[in-house]
């Protein structure tokens, strides 16, 4: 659960919004994470961290599923990252499988390192690595399984990752992000520099705490052949992770004006295509989305996009944001 008195994005913006149309809105109070809409026809909804009752549920559970949705997705014709689902060994043993963390050495070892691990079902980036070794491949898998009994193995993508956010018809937001990383000043060690780059976080209201002790960062900085006391050169950019989520301290360039009608088009059909009316699709693009799509990948999509980090954008984002939720709303409203 969050910290108490942290209240997620989506529950202070309804708040905020709600009066427009005539409805109230009750959070839970002792975490802040759940709420309750009433609507002046009486109608009630409830939402949860970044959750509405928009998207039908098996849509949603698709979603939240990695591999089964890859699955669809590719069915249908889009490109997608080629990878194959693990079971913890408890797991494997439960449902006669010999698909554990074993045989997912021995397919990435097929694939040919770097690969990536990630939990099937996991989201913000959490438990995402890339991993050059078997001793990191291990290590990785075991920390999936500490919260996912299936992991995914995939094969590693390269270009610029993009996140674009659909609802109904309309894209509403599209940004990229790039992974947690520091700018060398010549005097400071990449430790203080990330303590530095997380206070800015705090003094920006960014709900985002960057990890010092993720082996991930270690290994990262270990195969560049640095260290946290290591004091990169003035403008030296240093990356400290592989994955870009936001959430674990990656920062975000606002393209939505710079899209191309291509890679709009096929958000808004890929969002209809999953069942979906909000959602976040996730594109790995081999050169720049302002332009005609050439090689892309569909990372994966989300069927509760959080917009906390694009608000906290700047003020035309943050309009952005709550017209969207108004819009939502509505339809909340109208929806029998």
């Amino acid at each position: 659960m969050k910290s108490k008195n942290v209240t997620p994005l989506l529950g202070q913006v309804l708040q905020k919004i709600a009066l427009k149309i005539g409805a109230t809105v009750v959070m839970e109070p002792e975490w802040g994470i759940v709420g309750q809409i009433t609507f002046r026809n009486g109608r009630r909804r409830y939402f949860r961290y970044s959750s509405l009752d928009l998207n039908s549920m098996g849509a949603s559970e698709i979603a939240k599923d990695k591999d089964y949705a890859n699955f669809f997705m590719g069915r249908m014709g889009y490109p997608t990252v080629s990878g194959k689902t693990f079971f913890s060994k408890e797991w494997a043993r439960a449902i006669g499988s010999r698909r554990d963390i074993d045989a997912a050495y021995h397919y990435a070892v097929g694939l040919g390192f770097p690969v990536v691990v990630k939990p099937n079902s996991g989201s913000q980036g959490m438990g995402v690595s890339f991993v050059y070794t078997k001793r990191e491949f291990y290590r990785a898998m075991r920390f999936v399984f500490s919260s996912d009994r299936v992991g995914l193995v995939q094969r590693i993508v390269s270009g610029r990752d993009y996140r674009v956010v659909v609802m109904d018809n309309r894209v509403i937001s599209a940004y990229e992000r790039t992974p947690l990383n520091v700018i060398g000043d010549g005097r400071s060690t990449i430790r203080q520099l990330l303590q530095k780059k997380q206070r800015r976080f705090i003094a920006s209201s960014r709900d985002t705490r960057i990890k010092l002790d993720d082996p991930r960062i270690a290994e990262k900085l270990e195969r560049q052949r640095l260290s946290f006391r290591s004091i990169p050169a003035r403008r030296k950019h240093i990356y400290l992770l592989d994955n870009a989520n936001l959430s674990s301290g990656g920062d975000s360039r606002d393209v939505t004006s710079q899209m191309h009608p291509t890679f709009k088009k096929l958000a808004i059909r890929l969002t209809r295509d999953m069942g979906l009316r909000l959602c976040g699709v996730d594109l790995m693009v081999a050169g720049d989305i302002s332009k005609r799509p050439g090689t892309y990948w569909v990372l994966e999509v989300n069927s509760a996009p959080g917009l906390d980090h694009y608000a906290k954008m700047g003020r035309t984002q943050e309009k952005i944001v709550e017209e969207l939720y108004l819009e939502v709303l509505k339809s909340l409203e109208r929806r029998p």
